[in-house]
Formats: structure tokens, sequence, C-alpha cells
């Protein structure tokens, strides 16, 4: 039986710090059919550099001037040849060595378009230290109204759909993600898979959750991606999260 090519992007910029973790834990996957994509919005910090120190172990490597993640995600989709496509952000790292091996097993016991896991958050220094655990068990689809998806990080889906159903739409500036995998699971309802177990390790911090303005902008968008595809939202428990962000920043005695 011919395996199944795994395509995995790796959007970045001036990430050097972490990247090379991220790097390495995709070339310590123990399934070998990986095709590995990184895509660079031409960074200023030695990233460039780092990443060609790795050679041909990284199949494919753009490093040019991009509108932002989405725009270099889809860059990578579109450079993608394996059967199946996933992401790993430049300041993560997969749970361990065998996350790739299950995810593409799944594909091969089930008839499934998609799979999808957990991802827990780390310490961004301490990175064995779990600060919050993000659990896709309970998902369904209604819980698009109220903000929830499955954890993006974890989400692996068959190359094919991404011409027929549409990439990221680049005017979300936080949240396509969100809108991309409602257009999958809502309006084409693709046959999915979850798997009971962590995919990624997340560093804390990142864009969606650093400011209350960011914030502000994820649940806006949220909303948006809702209506956009007919989803009928609860407005009020999608803000609130964004009224408690707030709570919390005022909380700690900031002014402004």
């Amino acid at each position: 039986m011919i395996k199944l090519r795994v395509s995995i992007i790796t959007v970045s910029y001036n990430n050097v710090g972490t990247i090379a973790d991220t790097i390495n834990s995709v070339l310590s996957q123990s399934y070998a059919n990986i095709e590995y994509i990184i895509i660079d919005g031409a960074s200023s910090d030695g990233t460039t550099e780092l990443v060609t120190s790795f050679g041909q172990r990284i199949s494919k490597f753009i490093s040019a001037p991009d509108t932002g993640m989405y725009d270099a995600l889809n860059k990578g989709i579109g450079l993608a040849t394996g059967d199946i496509v996933g992401i790993l952000n430049s300041d993560d790292f997969f749970y361990d060595n065998n996350v790739i091996e299950k995810v593409v097993s799944a594909f091969d016991e089930s008839d499934i378009d998609a799979v999808f896991g957990d991802v827990q958050f780390v310490d961004p220094v301490k990175t064995s230290k779990i600060v919050r655990y993000y659990s896709s068990k309970k998902f369904n689809s209604s819980r698009f109204r109220f903000g929830y998806m499955p954890a993006h990080p974890s989400f692996y889906v068959r190359r094919e759909l991404f011409e027929k159903i549409g990439y990221y739409k680049t005017d979300y500036k936080i949240a396509a993600d969100f809108e991309l995998v409602i257009r999958f699971l809502f309006i084409n309802k693709v046959r999915y898979k979850y798997l009971e177990m962590p995919f990624i390790s997340m560093r804390m911090g990142g864009l969606s959750n650093k400011t209350i303005s960011s914030n502000y902008i994820l649940n806006k968008e949220i909303a948006r991606a809702c209506k956009e595809n007919g989803i009928k939202t609860n407005f009020i428990f999608i803000y609130s999260k964004y009224f408690t962000k707030i709570f919390e920043f005022f909380g700690k005695g900031h002014t402004g």
C-alpha cells in the first residue's frame, strides 16, 4: 500500500528563538513520508540563515515579503504536493515523535477527509510546564455559534479539499482559521475523526491573545465568520470573553 504523503507547513517571521524547536520536532517524526514547507516573511533576525542550515531536510523554503500569516499559509498550501496538509506554527512543536504516524493511521483506517485532536499551551520559557489544555473532544458544529472550534493547529485535511472549498481568507486579521474550519466542517460537512490526544505544544502569547485590542478583533471576526456562513451567533457569549479580558487587564492594575 502506498503511504500517504503529509505536507506540513510552517510560516515564520523573525522567530529565530523558537523555530529550531519547531523544525526539529518535524524532522524527528517517526513517520517518514513528510514534505516540510517553510514560508518566511523575509525575516531579518537570523531566521532565514537558521532554516537554510538544515539544508535539504527542509523540502521547500521561501523567504519573501507577504501580507500576513494567512497569506503565507496560502502560499504554503499552494506549494504542497502531499495527500494531507497540516500546519505547525513557528512557536510550536509536536507533542511527541508519533503524532503524524497516528494522524496517517486515522486516515488509513477510516473513511474521512479530516482529523483533529487537542493542543496544550506551555510556558514560553519552561516548555515542559503545561499552562492550559484545549480539548476538541466535545466539539460539534453547533458550537461554532459560541465561538468554539476544534483546535486549529491539530487540523489535518486532504489537500484536494482546499481546491474545492477554498483557502484562508486574507481579509481576516486573526480569525481566518475559524472561518475556514466553518466552511470545511459546517458548510461542506467534511467527514472527520477526533483523536483524543495532544498534537501540539503551543507557547503562550500567540497572535489572538496578546492584547485587549487583538482579543476584540478576534471576537469581532468570529461573529463576522458566523454571519457570513449562515450561523446564528450568540453574540453575548462571544463578546463576554472580550469583556472578561478587560476585567482581567484592569484587575492587574493597568491604567492604559
